[in-house]
């Protein structure tokens, strides 16, 4: 199961629109939906009217859907939850989602968040979370969080995972605070290839990596006529360069790296093996 909330676990829309980008990448169906009444505040979260035919309206009420997705190259199916941080009743809302994971035998778990941090849009999107196991939590890299204080949807949903049996990783993406108007390409990237690692498949990334380079230089351009904006993102850069500094991987994890990487591509993917410089 794959989840993402819409609100305030989602700086960005980062992390819903990998969910989005997965359910039409992997053809997903309909599965389940979430009765609304008891879980949102129609004057905050407003159903939505549409024309039919261009004569009948249609209200579509705010919920949270789940979809179903069968991946021949993976061990398992896969459930992807794309929800709206609920108003209400929060345990009762996790209760449902729990028991529809439980229903189907969910195994894992995969949280996807983003939060606004004080990050430099230049350098690569940092992703911290969490795992199950201590193995399965240095398999991703992943830098734990020390986060302390107020939680969302996404790790209140995980705790009750957790607490019903059911194991996973959460990843969160941060999204620079001077830029965190949606649509945030760069970090929905970051946790698509997350999603990836964690599964070991490959995950088509239709246009993200250019959508990701074109908002980078966007945003570039804008602040390079902003003296201000440009001297606070180069003192971002360096902070992160004096914090935490870039080392040098070992040939071996390289080569395990790209291994991996082939074997989610498969032959015929248009990949290539670098040459002798690594290029």
């Amino acid at each position: 199961m794959i989840a993402a909330f819409e609100g305030w676990n989602d700086a960005g829309d980062a992390a819903t629109s990998a969910v989005e980008h997965l359910a039409l990448t992997w053809d997903a169906v309909p599965l389940a939906e979430i009765d609304p009444e008891n879980f949102y505040d129609f004057q905050v979260t407003r159903p939505t009217v549409s024309l039919v035919d261009g004569v009948t309206r249609k209200v579509e009420w705010p919920t949270t859907r789940l979809t179903a997705c069968r991946l021949p190259d993976a061990e398992h199916d896969i459930i992807l939850v794309h929800g709206i941080e609920p108003n209400f009743r929060w345990k009762a809302f996790c209760a449902e989602l729990v028991a529809i994971a439980l229903e189907h035998n969910v195994s894992n778990l995969i949280s996807l968040g983003s939060l606004l941090a004080d990050v430099a849009h230049t350098r690569p999107i940092q992703v911290t979370g969490s795992a199950h196991d201590s193995a399965t939590a240095a398999r991703l890299g992943l830098t734990s969080s020390t986060y302390e204080g107020p939680t969302g949807m996404a790790g209140v949903f995980q705790d009750a995972c957790v607490q019903a049996g059911i194991p996973g990783a959460s990843f969160w993406a941060a999204v620079p605070h001077y830029v965190s108007h949606a649509p945030s390409p760069k970090a929905t990237l970051a946790l698509l290839h997350r999603v990836e690692d964690f599964l070991d498949i490959e995950v088509e990334l239709g246009t993200f990596p250019e959508q990701a380079e074109e908002w980078e230089e966007e945003v570039s351009q804008i602040a390079a006529d902003d003296e201000e904006i440009a001297g606070y993102i180069q003192a971002l850069e360096e902070r992160d360069t004096e914090d935490e500094p870039l080392t040098a991987a070992s040939g071996e994890a390289i080569a395990a790296e790209f291994e991996r990487y082939l074997r989610r591509r498969g032959p015929g993917s248009g990949g290539s093996r670098p040459g002798k410089d690594g290029r």
